[in-house]
């Protein structure tokens, strides 16, 4: 019983002492001591040296609150930044306006070169793809470019998930 009462008086004065770690490390005394051992006596009311004590330490832990928050919102920031880079791929095509014998032939070459140069393998990507020779060539020539296309995705993209013991 009386170790229990030392060990509440003492944890009282190192409470008295000063502030924290975390807090200005330094003794607040806005009472005088007489006031201090009165008021802690009465154990009724808080002294104003503890009460300043909770109103430093409750504004530090607030600010660290705030600090840490922004630097994970921060973090947040980079992570999506580097998400949204990573996933954006830029392509560049020239068009150009060509003579042909032998359109079917010429579209076949530029649409594996495209796919190979840019290493293209994504379905959206080779929508993009399929749009953009649609739209920047002549209306007559989309059912040619529609079926090249096809034929080149099978080729490229079907052949390599067929197993090798159904391949001739």
């Amino acid at each position: 019983m009386q170790n229990s009462k030392a060990a509440a008086a003492a944890a009282k004065k190192q409470k008295l002492k000063g502030c924290s770690a975390l807090c200005c490390s330094c003794r607040l005394s806005v009472s005088s001591s007489s006031e201090e051992a009165e008021s802690s006596s009465s154990g009724r009311y808080p002294t104003i040296l503890s009460l300043t004590h909770a109103m430093v330490q409750e504004k530090l832990d607030k600010m660290i609150r705030e600090r840490e928050e922004a630097k994970n919102e921060e973090m947040r920031r980079r992570r999506r930044r580097a998400d949204r880079d990573e996933r954006t791929k830029f392509i560049v095509m020239i068009a150009m306006e060509k003579s042909s014998y032998d359109p079917r032939e010429d579209f076949r070459e530029s649409i594996e070169q495209m796919i190979i140069a840019n290493r293209i393998c994504d379905p959206k990507d080779l929508r993009r793809l399929l749009n953009y020779y649609v739209s920047m060539n002549a209306e007559e020539y989309r059912g040619v470019i529609l079926e090249v296309f096809h034929q080149v995705c099978t080729t490229f993209f079907l052949s390599c998930k067929q197993p090798s013991s159904h391949q001739v």
